[in-house]
């Protein structure tokens, strides 16, 4: 990337970390196949288990319970499935219950037929509604098969925390199974806390600095598992067969380790930069809304809207001002429109959001770069206005 440009954009996909690389770089001399077993062989499984380790390690489970995938789209696909096996037996999951605030990779249902997925409401905070997910649960149709609900910890939008603990609470007591999307939570929250109580956990290695085209399903145990998404040679325990990717593999393995490193510190100096940013915006343009600023959130994310600039206009205006931010999500083909989760917390979805996403490499120089764009850009909204 240009020296000029300012890459404010890291929840769409963080710059790869020089650990991650270094890896990435080493692995690539790897010539066995990680299930021949020869010494060539040997080495490579050797290489593909410490990964294996790494990445466990990071979300506060067993080596054992993690499932390589070809990133978070298709761990998702994977565990959302209505067919399961216990042990040796079949299980019937009967219906897919998701908040109206996920990302599409889960939003969309995965495998379950779309008359089988349902939508739960958030509060106006952007807090998946505990009561309704309750009342929803009472209805359920247990001769259907077991519940399975689908919640992020993190939002990827507005930054928000989802109360997962209470989530799963009640999940447990009305016998269904919760799947937990922790893309975003990965590097910036404890997920061995926050996402305990999770049956299963969709990660993403690109998130954290890892290289793309990598993911992981990891699983409270090895006993309950989703059908096989891909059949073949019988990779990873038979769930999800091809030959791994071993060198991004290896490299989300050490993003992951790094990820660990001075967590709680290194999130309290982002979130310090991330108040400099909403304190200044603030001052620049008063009636700029901050989404879910009163709410619990993870210490990088700003999800902004400013009256009568439309998210499209605005992305290109910062765009211009040689910055890279979102529009929101950024897994839609590059596709600007209205936002789901603005939708889904009560505001009209054409009024249009802009997120400002940080990092371990964000400086409080380049905050004040991005206030100087956010002021222009809010000042030429307002001359355009009074015109």
């Amino acid at each position: 990337m240009s020296a000029s440009r300012l890459y404010l954009d890291w929840n769409a996909t963080a710059p790869l970390s020089e650990a991650a690389r270094a890896a990435f770089v080493e692995a690539l001399d790897l010539s066995g196949n990680p299930s021949s077993v020869h010494a060539e062989g040997r080495q490579a499984r050797a290489a593909l288990e410490k990964a294996r380790r790494q990445v466990a390690a990071l979300a506060g489970r067993e080596p054992a319970h993690v499932w390589f995938t070809s990133g978070a789209t298709e761990a998702a696909n994977l565990v959302l499935t209505p067919d399961f096996r216990m042990g040796r037996s079949a299980l019937r999951i009967g219906a897919l219950y998701v908040s109206a605030i996920e990302h599409p990779a889960v939003r969309e249902g995965g495998r379950f037929p779309a008359g089988a997925v349902f939508e739960l409401p958030v509060l106006p905070s952007g807090v998946i509604d505990i009561d309704a997910l309750r009342q929803r649960l009472s209805t359920h149709d247990a001769e259907s098969g077991m519940p399975m609900v689908a919640v992020m910890l993190v939002n990827n939008e507005t930054g928000i925390v989802q109360p997962v603990a209470a989530v799963a609470e009640v999940v447990r007591a009305a016998g269904g199974l919760l799947v937990v999307d922790a893309v975003q939570a990965a590097g910036r929250l404890d997920l061995s806390q926050h996402a305990s109580e999770a049956d299963f956990l969709i990660l993403s290695s690109h998130k954290i600095g890892g290289p793309k085209g990598v993911g992981a399903m990891i699983a409270r145990g090895e006993t309950l598992m989703p059908a096989p998404l891909l059949r073949g040679g019988g990779q990873e325990k038979g769930h999800r067969s091809g030959t791994e990717n071993l060198a991004a593999i290896i490299g989300f393995g050490a993003a992951a380790e790094e990820a660990l490193v001075d967590l709680e510190a290194r999130n309290a100096s982002i979130g310090v930069l991330r108040d400099r940013l909403e304190a200044g915006m603030m001052d620049a343009a008063p009636d700029v809304i901050l989404h879910g600023k009163n709410g619990p959130r993870v210490s990088n994310t700003t999800f902004f809207s400013l009256p009568g600039l439309k998210s499209e206009t605005g992305q290109i205006a910062f765009d211009l001002e040689g910055i890279a931010l979102s529009a929101g999500s950024a897994c839609s083909s590059g596709r600007v429109g209205e936002s789901h989760v603005l939708a889904a917390m009560g505001f009209d979805p054409k009024l249009g959001g802009l997120r400002i996403s940080i990092g371990p490499g964000t400086t409080a120089a380049d905050i004040d770069r991005a206030l100087a764009a956010f002021s222009k850009i809010a000042g030429r909204r307002r001359l355009a206005g009074a015109a």
